[in-house]
Formats: structure tokens, sequence, C-alpha cells
């Protein structure tokens, strides 16, 4: 699972323009899983295949083999492996495997039910590979059907995580470019150690101002309760509800809404009340922000 740099690109491009970036990352997900499902349903020929002689247990016998990787057996379970770490505070492979076991045998139990129970529909998947084709049963159907959401599933949550941490210090980094603020009022390799939770800072001499991003919509403000509280100088969102702009002006927090009309244009008001030197923006934005993209992410 990445984020390649031509999406971090692409998602910057857009937060700094006022567009919306969730497109690239929605983009990268369909990606993901199409390729996932594809060589999913090639293994499912594999091992029907391999495993012709075994009824039920062709599929855990094959998918559940402790020779594939934690992950790959959690996922193919039904579970994935912050599911099985938040239940057993370990994700051990040993752990994973019995987890795993033990998910699937109730998973198939309970299918198994489920279609004793609603005996009027029927169902058949059938997968061709090179000219080969193996037909799956409603039972076997369902356990792959729960398998392919179950990974959408962590690949949406992974990549909308990944998405936000790879593009925090890249944004800020880009923000200060644009205004041509001095590397030395926000060059990050010096930050005390201590001080390294923080998204980004801008620095003036001894001051330090502590700056979060959080790429987040109108309808999450405990997200911004949560920045509010670290004694944030700067905070950089996409969207901001008016009451986090309310909680954030009694707060004394300055504050960036990407989405808003020229919304990036407040940073500059922020350099200049913060005392950072800077210059107003006067190339083309695209031009600069290309410019400013190449120079820092190289593909």
């Amino acid at each position: 699972m990445t984020l390649t740099d031509q999406v971090i690109k692409n998602i910057i491009k857009r937060l700094i323009k006022g567009q919306d970036y969730r497109i690239e990352v929605i983009a990268l997900i369909n990606a993901e899983f199409l390729q996932f499902a594809i060589e999913f349903f090639k293994q499912i020929v594999d091992a029907k295949l391999k495993n012709k002689d075994l009824t039920q247990d062709w599929y855990k016998n094959y998918f559940l083999d402790p020779k594939l990787t934690s992950k790959e057996i959690a996922i193919n379970s039904g579970l994935n492996t912050k599911t099985i770490t938040n239940m057993y505070n370990s994700a051990s492979k040993q752990i994973v495997i019995n987890a795993s076991n033990e998910h699937y045998d109730v998973l198939y139990e309970s299918i198994s039910n489920l279609i004793e129970n609603e005996n009027e529909i029927d169902l058949t998947l059938t997968i061709k590979f090179r000219g080969v084709s193996v037909d799956l049963n409603i039972n076997e159907s369902l356990i792959v059907i729960n398998t392919l959401a179950v990974k959408r599933a962590a690949l949406r949550g992974g990549l909308w995580s990944t998405a936000g941490k790879k593009v925090e210090k890249y944004l800020m980094a880009s923000l200060c470019y644009l205004f041509d603020v001095p590397l030395l009022h926000f060059d990050q390799t010096n930050i005390p150690e201590s001080m390294r939770e923080v998204d980004f800072y801008l620095i003036n001499n001894e001051n330090y101002y502590r700056c979060e991003v959080k790429l987040m919509g109108k309808g999450n403000p405990e997200s911004a309760d949560a920045i509010f509280a670290r004694e944030t100088n700067v905070f950089v969102a996409d969207k901001l509800s008016n009451l986090n702009k309310e909680q954030a002006d009694i707060l004394g927090v300055n504050w960036v809404e990407l989405r808003a009309e020229n919304g990036f244009m407040k940073f500059a008001e922020i350099l200049e009340k913060l005392n950072i030197p800077h210059h107003s923006l006067i190339e083309d934005l695209d031009t600069k922000v290309a410019k400013i993209l190449t120079q820092l992410i190289k593909i």
C-alpha cells in the first residue's frame, strides 16, 4: 500500500487551489483494490484446482496457510491485524494464525446457518482464468465477498491515514515557499527531539510556532478540539466549521481554511502577524506551485 509521489503532488495542488483533494485518494483506493481483487480471483482458481479433493476446507487450507504473512492470513479470514491487536493486545504471527482460524470457523458456521434459514436464494460465482474455470457455491462466494469487503476497508483506512501523514509537512513547506519564506524560518531538521510530535514549526529567532494540519471536513469538530488542546499557534485545515473558527479565534489560534476562496492567502497574514519574513505572491499560482512541488518532491 503506497501513496505515490505523484498523488502527493496532486493532493497539495488541489489543497492550495481550494479544490477537493479526496478524489485523488479515492482513485488510489480503487486502483489498489481492483488490483487486489484480480490477483485474489487468480489465487482462488489456483487454490480450488490444487485442492480439488477437498470440500469446504480448500479455502482455509490455501488462504490461511501459516506460510503466508500475518497480514494476508488475517485479511483472508475476514479480519485485519489492527482488529486482532485490539482484541489480543498483540499481533504476533501465532496469535494472528490462531485468531484468524477461529474467526474463519465462526464465519463459515454463521454463513452456513444463514443459508439454511434463507434457502430461497442461491448463488454461484464462476471465475475463469486462462481457459480454466471454477465454480464457487453460495457459502464459498460469501466467504470471498467478505474477504474483498475487509480488504477494501483496510485499504481505505490505511490510505486515508497515510495521505494525512504524508501530506502535512509537504503542504506546510509549500505554503512557506509560496510566500518566499527563508528556509531558516521553517527548517525542520534542527527541531529538538522533544518537539517532534507536532506536524510543523514556523521559526522566528528563539520562537517556535506550533503548526497543525488537519485534512478534515466540517462534520468532524472533534479533530479540531484535539488540535486546540495542544496550544497550537497555526491551524491549517481543508474545511472548518463556523464553530471551529470561533473556537480558534477565542483561543488565539491562527487558522487557514484552504477550501475558502483564496484560502491559502490567509497564511501570508499569519506570517505577517508572527513577524516571519515573506513576500507577496506575484507569480502565477499554478506556475509557482508546480515549481515548488518539483523542488520538494522529485519523481
